[in-house]
């Protein structure tokens, strides 16, 4: 393309020195209704698992249990890598709706199921669906929010998935009962609930505008200035308080497309430690939770004896915990800072597993007390796991935010989550307990190593414009002040 003219702008910045209001709230509520859909999804097939596997459903085998969660999670890598790119290219607006979408028909697929191979099918296109709405959606939410918040925004959104896991918790007390619906059944409508609530969403976002980030680095300086107005004012209204005008600018050089050569040479060769750590704090998050909660239904019914209809009451306070964490430590990010709050939840959860684990194998804990710690634990490691996905979408230019995302994801996903599902299954199948905790072991050591990595190559990031922690690809010559 011909090259275009030079860009000096305040747009961002003006972004970061908004006041927190109702539009921002309606910016969370909108967009980070996607962690509550994938925590929703997770929990309805771990919470199913042990009705799946009656002859009564589907007649499924522990293994084929625990492969549904790597479908789902394939299903997410593809997504993510794929829709990034078109995210990147076309806009942040465009593709979460159609991510949304995507989802949609995954889950309501999913609902009619007929055997394992359809099953496994249908639940990695609604994976391929969430897959898309991380990449578009944290990208996005991120280019919006201010500075001085993102840290703790980004953290509480991360850890509403934990909301859609209360939800799948207490909808499972209800409709895995069979004196109230038929086994075959239940599990079914289970789907509808997270594809009604889905499509509501979808309606909502329609009034969202497009990322002015994201129109600014295209070129289409003209509309991001009208979309910046347009916020300033409502939030202007909204909350009473006058704007003052940002003293620092950006100069840059619009491009119209990125490739994945360009992300690939920023992401791992410009920023060779970021990316080391970003592959470890995905990884190690990953296994810990997609090994611990695709098969937490299978743990608590072979391990425990807890009847399927009554999961739910376990996974309620585990799934509170792990929303708290997030809630409640998400403002130290922002204040103690990145480095400190990281390592420390990762490495402390690694820790608490490892203990953990050692209690399970020495059969000291029941179905009560294995619930309560992994709440402690869960505590800890939900903030970590939360700040992975903060820390993979600001560290790297803006052009690129979405796609690194996905990579990040993807790869993290690949290496420390994808496999875990089955392992775990295989482990609990076996009936024996030091083969789990061995599988323990693993997932402590991921994240106690994922903490260390942070200490050394952590990013103080708390605070900062998205363009000062990583200066856009779009040749931007300086910040002026």
């Amino acid at each position: 393309m011909a090259e275009q003219k030079r860009i000096h702008t305040n747009i961002p910045f003006r972004l970061d020195r908004l006041p927190w209001s109702p539009w921002h709230i309606l910016v969370v509520i909108s967009l980070g209704i996607t962690w509550i859909l994938d925590g929703l999804e997770v929990t309805i097939v771990g919470i199913i698992g042990d009705v799946l596997r009656s002859p009564v459903t589907l007649g499924l085998s522990c293994f084929e249990v625990g492969f549904l969660g790597t479908a789902y999670l394939i299903g997410a890598v593809v997504g993510a890598i794929f829709f990034s790119y078109l995210t990147d290219r076309y806009g942040r607006k465009r593709l979460f709706m159609i991510t949304l979408g995507t989802y949609i028909a995954g889950t309501v697929a999913s609902a009619i199921s007929w055997n394992f191979i359809s099953l496994a099918i249908f639940r990695t296109i609604t994976g391929l669906g969430i897959g898309g709405e991380y990449s578009a959606i944290n990208s996005a939410i991120d280019e919006l929010i201010p500075a001085r918040v993102r840290g703790w925004v980004d953290l509480a959104i991360n850890g509403s998935w934990w909301i859609g896991t209360i939800v799948g918790s207490a909808l499972s007390l209800y409709i895995l009962n069979p004196a109230v619906f038929p086994i075959n059944l239940g599990w079914r409508l289970a789907f509808f609930v997270g594809a009604s609530l889905a499509f509501a969403v979808l309606l909502i976002r329609r009034y969202l505008p497009e990322s002015p980030r994201w129109l600014l680095v295209h070129g289409r300086v003209d509309e991001a200035e009208e979309i910046v107005t347009q916020i300033e004012n409502k939030v202007r209204d909204q909350t009473g308080k006058e704007l003052e005008e940002p003293q620092k600018f950006l100069v840059i050089h619009p491009r119209d497309t990125i490739g994945f050569s360009d992300v690939i040479n920023t992401v791992f060769k410009k920023y060779p430690k970021r990316a080391i750590l970003g592959l470890w704090l995905m990884a190690g998050q990953a296994f810990l939770y997609n090994a611990i909660f695709f098969t937490y239904a299978l743990i608590l019914g072979k391990f425990y004896g807890v009847p399927a209809d009554q999961i739910g009451l376990y996974i309620f306070p585990f799934a509170i915990g792990n929303f708290f964490g997030p809630l409640l430590l998400g403002k130290l990010f922002d204040t103690l800072g990145r480095k400190t709050m990281i390592s420390l939840t990762y490495i402390l959860s690694g820790a608490l597993l490892a203990f953990t684990g050692y209690l399970f194998y020495l059969g000291v804990l029941s179905a009560l007390t294995q619930t309560i710690a992994w709440v402690v634990i869960f505590f800890f490691a939900s903030a970590g796991a939360s700040s992975a996905y903060l820390t993979v979408s600001e560290v790297f230019p803006l052009e690129i935010r979405a796609m690194a995302i996905a990579v990040f994801y993807a790869i993290g996903t690949g290496i420390g989550g994808a496999i875990a599902p089955s392992v775990f299954g295989a482990l609990i199948g076996s009936g024996l307990p030091i083969n789990l905790f061995y599988g323990y072991l693993l997932g402590a050591s991921l994240m106690a190593i994922a903490g260390v990595v942070e200490i050394f190559y952590g990013v103080n990031a708390e605070r900062k414009s998205l363009e000062e922690v990583a200066r856009p690809l779009t040749e931007v010559e300086k910040i002026e002040e």
